[in-house]
């Protein structure tokens, strides 16, 4: 693979594809030999790689993934490689394996979000269990930026007013309240709150509410767009 690492879930919403790939990295050829075989006899996909540097230099496919690494590597180490991911704000769950670890090594890979820290020799089930639970990290984490992505793209399509309007009316203030607060008549306060829940999709106010906490946004009295 060639091109440049990066992540793809920025501004795009679909997978390419819906199998997990497991990604290693691990500079012993053998052992990245039984690794990507050990996972591909559970029906998983593996792209491996002999130093964190020819994985930084290649373009990862946008998929439900997690990457399992070595502590000790030529060049980059592990733990470096994963402090390079979080600046580059890559999000992929890591499992790190090594033969030389220590508890200063674990913690601070624990401390930087590591799914898991495994000690050679593992049992081979010991290492599938924490690619499972690396893969549902990751997969819960895309769900909740498509999601997040949808309400953002649903919000966008509202009006200034009804926006402001919708922030209102998720803290929880009644109609008279939001038409004190912008300065209109009840009933214009109702206009613009159905056009904010049929926009949004939301089957409730409890929905509504739930959409404003998602997205983060808050009713800010003294920044309310006046149009």
């Amino acid at each position: 693979m060639t091109g440049r690492f990066e992540s793809r879930g920025q501004g795009r919403h679909a997978e390419a594809s819906t199998k997990a790939i497991v990604f290693v990295v691990e500079d012993d050829i053998s052992m990245r030999r039984s690794l990507a075989n050990l996972f591909q006899s559970v029906g998983l996909e593996v792209v491996a790689f002999g130093s964190a540097r020819e994985m930084l230099q290649s373009t990862m496919p946008d998929v439900t993934s997690c990457l399992v690494l070595d502590v000790r590597l030529p060049g980059l180490s592990g733990l470096d490689y994963q402090t390079e991911l979080a600046r580059l704000n890559i999000h992929i769950p890591i499992i790190f394996i090594t033969g030389h670890g220590d508890i200063p090594m674990s913690v601070r890979a624990m401390k930087g979000g590591a799914v898991d820290f495994l000690s050679k020799p593992f049992r081979d089930q010991e290492l599938l269990d924490a690619v499972v639970a690396a893969t549902e990290r990751d997969r819960k984490r895309r769900e909740a930026q498509r999601t997040v992505a949808n309400l953002k793209s649903l919000f966008e399509t509202l009006s200034p007013r009804e926006q402001a309007v919708m922030k209102l009316v998720a803290t929880g203030l009644m109609n008279k309240q939001v038409a004190a607060e912008l300065g209109l008549a009840e009933i214009t306060v109702k206009i613009y709150r159905g056009h904010v829940m049929k926009k949004m999709r939301a089957r409730s106010l409890a929905d509504l509410i739930r959409m404003s906490e998602t997205l983060g946004i808050s009713a800010n009295h003294t920044e309310q767009t006046q149009v």
